[in-house]
């Protein structure tokens, strides 16, 4: 049995009929919804964790047929296993064919609009895009177009990239690509700008202040909401009541 055949094999065996039905409703699969049509198993998180770590060596060839895949439990143990192999790829995994940083970062651009659910891109976006680009210095103009893309998904890629950035204190990317959301329509954006400036604030909450002072106004409901959640009572309430 191949390598592909056997993780499928092992995703399979683990599946809870149950707990599926329960994930079709949570991730909004039906008709007209954000997920419409996504399959699922019913695997807990951890037990695709696992999954991906017993086959941290398959290739991208294999990684690229798990993401096409219309099982979610497929697609995001793919990108599990590209986070990983990111994290631990050398010189002699890209003699392998296994995947260098640039080929993997390369191939998940390639491959976005099989990132298609909020928890395929939070768990992989900031750790392929944005450590790539912090870390090789490369020009950031991928999430700038990203952030323009008229699909939901590649524009949350491009905001949850931005993570690793602000985990470095580096906040002007982040800063500049949620204000160009702020006339988004989609729930899933404004909660996403939202986490976003919630970290910057974490990290400094001067920034966040700057920025709210600026935009707070305009900003859709959900997003302030988020982006304020750890701010004292009376300072989020003026920002609620437009008091600031």
């Amino acid at each position: 049995m191949n390598r592909l055949s056997e993780i499928k094999k092992q995703i399979q065996k683990q599946a809870n009929p149950a707990k599926a039905r329960i994930l079709q409703r949570f991730f909004k699969t039906g008709k007209g919804e954000y997920g419409e049509g996504d399959m699922f198993l019913g695997l807990t998180v951890p037990k695709q964790r696992m999954i991906a770590n017993k086959f941290a060596d398959l290739p991208l060839k294999d990684i690229e047929k798990l993401l096409k895949s219309k099982i979610h439990e497929h697609r995001l143990i793919a990108l599990l296993i590209l986070v990983e192999k990111y994290s631990n790829s050398d010189h002699s995994d890209a003699i392998r064919g296994f995947g260098s940083h640039k080929q993997i970062y390369d191939f998940y651009l390639a491959n976005s609009k099989c990132i298609n659910n909020w928890d395929l891109v939070d768990l992989s976006a900031e750790k392929i895009i944005g450590r790539f680009l912090y870390d090789t210095k490369t020009h950031r103009k991928v999430v700038y177009h990203l952030a323009k893309s008229k699909n939901l998904w590649e524009r949350r890629i491009a905001i949850l990239s931005t993570f690793y950035f602000i985990k470095n204190n580096q906040f002007t990317d982040t800063l500049k690509i949620a204000e160009k959301l702020l006339s988004d329509k989609n729930d899933l954006i404004h909660k996403a700008v939202g986490w976003m400036l919630r970290e910057i604030g974490k990290r400094n909450v001067k920034v966040l202040e700057k920025f709210l002072e600026s935009n707070y106004k305009k900003m859709p409901r959900t997003a302030l909401r988020y982006a304020i959640e750890r701010l004292p009572e009376k300072v989020r309430k003026g920002y609620l009541l437009g008091e600031v």
